[in-house]
């Protein structure tokens, strides 16, 4: 897997989102976060600036969800119901992109993933970034 990935195609279970992004670190932003939504999506994110993502077919489809605070936009195809990005909360100027729905890269391409800590969230408390509170491991048994 080439962590340095640059550019990337992706798109939606059903193919009905698609969209091309720049990433802005490549590969080596992906994360996990334990926030309560995230917990139960479980997906790895990686970073792209807003600027950086165009929906190239399918934005009629892509339905909006927010809670709590209602600063993090969570985008998901109403097709499939696949979560593809969301505008982050603890950086609003990025998003965080699903590594699953881009062209040859699985979740389990990693074999640690760092977790953040969502339930006390960095602009709730005095951090100054990202706290992570645990990492996952998947390690292939063939």
């Amino acid at each position: 897997m080439d962590m340095e990935i640059k550019e990337a195609h992706g798109a939606c279970h059903c193919g009905t989102v698609q969209f091309h992004v720049r990433l802005t670190d490549g590969l080596k932003t992906a994360r996990r976060c334990n926030c309560s939504y995230c917990r139960m999506r479980g997906a790895v994110a990686v970073s792209a600036s807003l600027a950086d993502i165009t929906i190239t077919a399918g934005a009629d489809a892509l339905t909006l969800y927010q809670f709590n605070t209602m600063q993090a936009k969570h985008y998901f195809c109403s097709k499939c119901g696949i979560y593809t990005h969301h505008q982050r909360r603890s950086n609003p100027q990025q998003y965080g992109v699903n590594v699953a729905c881009l062209e040859g890269i699985s979740p389990f391409d990693f074999a640690v993933v760092p977790v953040n800590e969502g339930q006390l969230h960095p602009t709730d408390s005095a951090a100054t970034g990202p706290v992570v509170a645990g990492h996952l491991h998947y390690r292939p048994v063939l």
